[in-house]
């Protein structure tokens, strides 16, 4: 097994790298994800019939769905179902939001680095440490929204480009890790 600490510097570098090409794909390259979310008819409206929600996470309509009879539940399902993240006031720290990401890459390539760690050896080749640490990178980066399609309805082509995102970043971990692994 390598100390962690051996790796500071494809943990650091590998967290800079994903940082700069997530910002690439969402800031650079804006169509690639420009159309991930719609807008509501009566937009205006659904956000008056918000304002008094506090920020949070909603369900509606919000029912017990153990405790409905058959009828309520042919009802209920006729019509939409909204999930909901609510922010509300609407603020928004992108410096903030910036800094969250960083320390999150920062954690993944931590978690990244140690399965690297306890499977590859001190001069291990760059093939072998990009093939275990691009798996573990890809996994980590990669199919957290695949949940969010199959439970709660987010498109599948939204959730298919946070796939590919995060194939990209699992593979720049991956090439970082390679690159500077211990000789």
């Amino acid at each position: 097994m390598i100390p962690l600490t051996t790796l500071w510097l494809p943990i650091l570098l590998s967290a800079v790298f994903v940082f700069l090409a997530s910002n690439i794909l969402h800031m650079l390259i804006p169509a690639w994800h420009r159309g991930d979310y719609g807008k509501l008819p009566d937009e205006a409206q659904v956000l008056k019939g918000l304002s008094s929600a506090k920020t949070g996470q909603y369900l509606a309509p919000h029912v017990d769905w153990g405790k409905m009879s058959k009828e309520e539940r042919d009802e209920i399902t006729r019509g939409p179902m909204a999930f909901i993240l609510m922010r509300n006031p609407a603020e928004f720290s992108m410096a903030g939001a910036l800094i969250s990401w960083f320390v999150f890459t920062i954690i993944l390539s931590i978690l990244i680095a140690y399965v690297g760690a306890v499977t590859l050896a001190r001069g291990t080749n760059y093939l072998e440490v990009f093939r275990v640490v691009g798996t573990a990178g890809i996994l980590a980066y990669s199919f957290g929204s695949v949940s969010e399609a199959i439970w709660y309805g987010k498109p599948w082509s939204s959730t298919i480009k946070d796939i590919i995102d995060g194939i990209i970043y699992g593979l720049v971990t991956a090439g970082t890790f390679g690159w500077l692994w211990p000789r």
